[in-house]
């Protein structure tokens, strides 16, 4: 047999060419503090999420308020002809405009126990959209409340025993008011009164209603709801139980998960996030405080005290000190759009996990790693115990997280990328900048814990700029189709596109 020629003998894969980093512009911001302006505690927004569709924004505030926010770019209107014209898409960035604002929340007292119970919104997440109504659900400590918002036309009142000149404004006839003119005694009083008649006008005006509370089910906080897929049921956790409840149904709940001692002296882990799988309605994941995820399927047992799949990485034996565990509390746990991966955040990392491969994380990324040697300090201020949230972008191929004076941070998810940047929530993003060394990425097969240069630098995070604990970035949100993000900062949402 002839030999191979060279044509035939199989080539080696190319190299995949590395995605270019994203450059972050600034687009837009609502409720911005002027200088020397205080915050008020109640205006401190408290909670972010994109809804599906990506068209409308919602975000909750410490005073108990869901303020709503909706796209108002042309996306998709252009006509046939206009867009024959064009020779290549125009690339817009999402412009969202105020929709309205309701309170969601009351402050309460619990007689039994004592306690007051704020008003502040921990978790909005939106619910299916059926006939041009968004559906919303919203929480603070004890009681979840499902919302419906729809546009609906105003009503007014229109014929009254009034002038003429009052009467047409009112959208009467100037006969009727002729002929209610006509029955007005000298006295000032009316000969015949006639009964008022509500018109429904043209304008459409946004209207909140409460459909469910789901409450008494929690005797700790909630930090977490999560709609499921099938578009019926959903999840609330605490520190010790997960509920599930029927949408429809708010006078029972089945608690599913139930991490509770009989003894609390033993108590030594508690629930810190839980989410639904984005596709899968029996699957869903919750987070520990000693930085373990569990991966748990409905269909196995009614009390799922069993998981199905356990993620979490191990310290160095010689590692270990006072703060390891407090820093290995995993704050917010993501699903990413396919299902395949989660995207999780502790205290100094963001962390992506493969549910195929329960081994360890295939990515981790540094984020506060200039921050250990400050650790005590950060403790006794109680920083150390702040959440931060996390989100990926809609295609997984990068995620984002805030940190201390009002940055965050945005890198690379796909293997090989070394994307690290870092933004700052104002007009500015890229202020902050230097030049900045690339990010070693942590891979399964990189067995040396992944540290940025500058990290030496206990006052200074990765790029030189000193910390301000005062102001944090908590909350923060990912648009589900394109590179736009929304942040909080204090009482400012401020949005940026790439």
């Amino acid at each position: 047999m002839d030999p191979k020629s060279p044509d035939d003998r199989p080539q080696a894969a190319a190299p995949q060419p590395q995605p270019q980093p994203l450059e972050w512009r600034f687009a837009q911001v609502f409720g911005e503090r002027g200088a020397g302006e205080d915050v008020q505690e109640v205006d401190i927004i408290s909670a972010i999420e994109f809804d599906k569709s990506g068209d409308h924004l919602a975000t909750g505030d410490r005073g108990g308020r869901v303020v709503l926010f909706e796209r108002t770019d042309a996306r998709g209107s252009a006509s046939r002809t206009e867009l024959e014209r064009q020779d290549y898409p125009v690339a817009r960035h999402p412009e969202f405009r105020y929709k309205t604002e309701f309170q969601s929340h009351e402050p309460e007292f619990d007689y039994l126990k004592s306690l007051e119970i704020e008003e502040k919104i921990n978790k909005i997440k939106w619910g299916q959209t059926a006939n041009n109504a968004l559906f919303i659900l919203s929480t603070n400590d004890k009681t979840i409340k499902y919302w419906k918002v729809q546009d609906k036309k105003v009503k007014r009142v229109s014929v009254m025993n009034l002038d003429a000149s009052q009467s047409s404004d009112n959208g009467t006839t100037s006969s009727s008011s002729t002929s209610s003119s006509r029955g007005l005694l000298p006295n000032g009083g009316c000969a015949s009164l006639r009964l008022p008649v509500v018109v429904t006008g043209q304008d459409l005006n946004p209207v909140a209603r409460c459909r469910r509370v789901y409450a008494h089910a929690h005797d700790y906080h909630i930090n977490s709801i999560s709609n499921n897929s099938d578009g019926e049921t959903f999840i609330s956790a605490d520190d010790l139980r997960i509920n599930l409840w029927n949408l429809e149904i708010n006078s029972q709940s089945f608690n599913i998960v139930d991490v509770k001692p009989t003894n609390m002296e033993d108590l030594t882990e508690v629930i810190t996030c839980a989410e639904f799988h984005p596709t899968h309605c029996n699957t869903l994941a919750y987070s520990s405080s000693k930085g373990a995820i569990r991966l748990i399927d409905l269909r196995q047992s009614a009390l799922c005290d069993n998981h199905s799949k356990l993620f979490e990485e191990h310290e160095a034996a010689g590692s270990k000190s006072f703060f390891t565990e407090i820093i290995a509390s995993v704050s917010d746990i993501k699903f990413a759009r396919d299902g395949r991966h989660i995207l999780s955040r502790d205290y100094m990392t963001l962390k992506l996990w493969d549910l195929n491969m329960d081994s360890g994380p295939v990515a981790t990324f540094q984020v506060h790693e200039h921050l250990r040697p400050k650790l005590c300090d950060l403790y006794e201020n109680d920083s150390i115990f702040d959440k931060f949230e996390c989100c990926l972008s809609g295609d997984g191929l990068r995620v984002a997280t805030g940190s201390y004076s009002n940055l965050f941070r945005v890198f690379g998810g796909s293997s090989g990328n070394t994307e690290a940047t870092t933004l700052e929530a104002s007009r500015n993003p890229m202020r902050r900048q230097v030049a900045n060394p690339t990010r070693p990425a942590r891979t399964l097969s990189s067995l040396t814990r992944a540290v940025r240069r500058g990290g030496e630098n206990a006052g200074a995070d990765g790029n030189g700029n000193s910390n301000d604990f005062s102001t944090k970035l908590l909350h923060l949100a990912w648009h589900p189709t394109e590179n736009s993000i929304a942040c909080a900062a204090g009482n400012s949402l401020y949005m940026y596109y790439a």
